[in-house]
């Protein structure tokens, strides 16, 4: 039985909490929140004894054994440093991994150099089956050559973001992103530290948004939009977001034999069925392809963390990124972000 501690109370926390819940292999040993009315309705509604509002107090808990850090992403780095120095088994820390490159390479360095952790950045999807159907799909050749992706993900959400998170590219962008990311890897190969040559190798970069500024005074991306160009495949990819307004998403792979579309949410996996279909340019023929599970994406991230940490294994595997996977994610959305700010004439806060 895993005993989880959870940081912090927020609606992604929440939906994680439900999933560890309904787990048989997996408790919820502690929560740690700052608003102490926040933290009381949350630890009542899941019935945990533990609550801290200190994070170092729930680190220092010894019958906690798995964090999962469901703070903004700015907040990410620092946690799972300390929790790596208190000497957790596992940490889950969810998407983005982190607001900036320097924090990324922190975390993955800590983790790395602890020898005893298992780490996972909470892309939750990539944990469900469908994406191991969607790889074969794609190493079988049907789609033939890759030529291009797009990708479009909205939600407003935006009330319920932490401005210091920096906006839609980390929380949303980050998704169409990072399956452009396996999509690459699956289609050229790993190697180059992890995504490949075709990712890590010479690429252009157009990022074109709308910039917000909040009553704080941090200016960060709402609505924004990525043209990529992987120069070593010939790939482009076009990407937008936006956490300011709709509930809408697409994702699309172009190859020069067949594109592939998802017709159900590729980010949020159902308990259910999970659809895409491929469309035969020759003759036109269409072949829809359902994967059916009987939990989201969410519970099987969580079955996922309990499999590999019975195992010992310390870094999961394919299709879960890889701790240079996620690295190599950031550098492409801290890249889309900078362009951004360059094209309004300004830096990013750091």
């Amino acid at each position: 039985m895993l005993r989880w501690g959870i940081l912090g109370t927020s609606f992604i926390s929440d939906v994680v909490a439900k999933a560890i819940v309904a787990s048989n292999s997996s408790h919820i040993q502690a929560v740690f929140g700052r608003d102490e009315q926040r933290l009381s309705a949350f630890a009542d509604r899941y019935g945990i004894a533990s609550r801290y509002t200190s994070l170092e107090a729930l680190l220092a808990d010894g019958a906690v054994d798995v964090i999962y850090v469901g703070l903004p992403s700015h907040k990410h780095a620092e946690a799972v440093l300390l929790a790596t120095k208190a000497g957790k088994k596992a940490i889950l820390s969810e998407k983005s991994l982190a607001t900036t490159m320097d924090d990324a390479r922190a975390m993955t360095a800590a983790v790395r150099a602890a020898g005893d952790v298992f780490f996972l950045e909470g892309l939750m999807y990539l944990t469900h089956p469908v994406m191991e159907t969607l790889a074969a799909v794609i190493a079988d050749g049907r789609l033939g050559a890759i030529r291009g992706v797009s990708g479009y993900y909205a939600a407003n959400i935006a009330a319920k973001a932490n401005p210091r998170g920096r906006g839609t590219i980390y929380n949303l962008g980050c998704y169409p992103v990072s399956l452009l990311h396996f999509v690459l890897e699956t289609a050229y190969g790993g190697g180059g530290g992890g995504g490949g040559k075709v990712w890590n190798g010479k690429r252009t970069v157009l990022g074109h948004g709308t910039l917000a500024t909040s009553e704080d005074g941090v200016t960060f991306a709402r609505d924004a939009a990525l043209t990529v160009r992987f120069e070593e495949a010939g790939v482009l990819a076009t990407i937008q977001s936006s956490d300011s307004f709709g509930n809408d998403f697409a994702f699309t792979i172009q190859g020069d034999k067949a594109s592939l579309t998802f017709v159900t949410n590729p980010w949020l996996p159902l308990a259910g069925d999970n659809v895409f279909q491929i469309k035969t340019y020759k003759g036109g023929a269409v072949e829809k392809i359902t994967v059916s599970s009987k939990m989201d994406a969410f519970g099987h991230q969580i079955k996922k963390v309990e499999d590999y940490v019975a195992s010992g294994i310390r870094e999961p595997a394919r299709p879960s990124p890889s701790w240079n996977n996620s690295v190599e994610i950031m550098s492409l959305l801290t890249e889309w972000e900078e362009d951004i700010f360059k094209r309004h004439g300004q830096k990013v806060q750091v």
